[in-house]
């Protein structure tokens, strides 16, 4: 997993189930109360993104402008 954090300026790449996040290029941690909401904003917005283009590329198909 990749996830940008831009208040953060960082780079989620694995979450452990107790919580900890290990950022690109760093050791595991445990995010503070605004990182941890930070990324869980940025999480939810690439879901909702990842959802609309599946929507979109799904539409397209129906649509008849596949290859």
């Amino acid at each position: 997993m990749k996830l940008y954090v831009e208040p953060m300026d960082a780079v989620v790449v694995e979450v452990n189930p107790d919580g900890r996040v290990r950022l690109e290029n760093e050791d595991w941690s445990a995010p503070s109360l605004q990182e941890r909401r930070a990324i869980i904003y940025a999480a939810t917005n690439a879901v909702e993104e990842l959802t609309e283009l599946i929507d979109i590329l799904q539409n397209a198909r129906i649509s008849g402008l596949q290859d």
